[in-house]
């Protein structure tokens, strides 16, 4: 059985998993990969952000919604990331997406 080199499969690989294969190598100035970069980081960070936030607050005593305010606190919680996200992801993003599109050997 023959072991085939990496350096041969990414040179003769093709389709959508050939990229992923070449060394993990990204254009630094491709925006549509920083767009992706910063809505994933920015979610992820801001999403983890509210649901701390929101388990330090306990239930109210009274004009409790019960499973149907949870519920809608999750969905708003939800779009309040993704607006922060758009808002602000980029600016502390930038190193992160720096030192994911550097070359590597």
């Amino acid at each position: 059985m023959e072991i085939t080199p990496v350096a041969q499969l990414t040179s003769t690989a093709t389709g959508p998993s050939a990229a992923r294969l070449q060394g993990a190598q990204h254009a630094p100035n491709d925006p549509a990969l920083r767009k992706a970069f910063d809505d994933f980081v920015g979610q992820t960070f801001f999403q983890q952000m509210l649901a701390s936030m929101r388990k330090t607050v306990g239930k109210p005593a009274y004009l409790y919604g019960g499973r149907a305010e949870e519920v809608f606190q999750g969905q708003l919680d939800q779009v309040l990331a993704e607006k922060m996200s758009a808002a602000s992801a980029d600016s502390f993003t930038g190193p992160m997406y720096d030192l994911f599109t550097l070359p590597r050997p």
